[in-house]
């Protein structure tokens, strides 16, 4: 698909829909040989650098659009974070449990409502506190899960 459009690109050949952002990024790391480990490892320590120093630069290019005003420049530094996050995931090995952890997340940043059913707000920057009814996502049945099956 080489003069194919981006959207064209962008679907699987199988089904007809889109790729993911992971699946996309997976294709990336897979042509230019960068790991995507089977299952969960930090152990490179080159790998956790460079993962360090790629999301800090483009966390900072975020910081900069932000500072001027720039709403391109801030669509570029997220898609670049995402892409950059998404290629965390696969070159440690948790890809797999992206969606499944992001869900026990997304129940966990849900249950912070405050007594009254509304959101506790912390008044100098608008960050969502913790509500009475708030839960610990639990993030480890998803790598135990994980261990046990690489030990089969």
């Amino acid at each position: 698909m080489k003069n194919a459009t981006p959207k064209q690109r962008n679907k699987d050949d199988m089904t007809g829909k889109m790729k993911t952002t992971l699946s996309q990024v997976r294709e990336f790391h897979e042509t230019y040989g960068l790991p995507v480990r089977s299952i969960p490892d930090i152990s490179d320590q080159k790998t956790n650098a460079l993962r360090i120093n790629l999301i800090a630069e483009e966390l900072e290019e975020l910081r900069q659009a932000l500072r001027d005003g720039d709403i391109k420049e801030t669509l570029d530094a997220l898609i670049d974070l995402q892409y950059v996050l998404d290629g965390a995931f696969l070159s440690f090995g948790l890809h797999h449990l992206k969606d499944p952890a992001f869900e026990e997340v997304h129940g966990s940043n849900m249950s912070k409502l405050g007594s009254d059913g509304k959101p506790i707000v912390r008044e100098s920057d608008g960050k969502i506190l913790k509500g009475p009814n708030y839960y610990e996502p639990d993030l480890r049945k998803f790598l135990e899960s994980t261990w046990h099956d690489a030990a089969e």
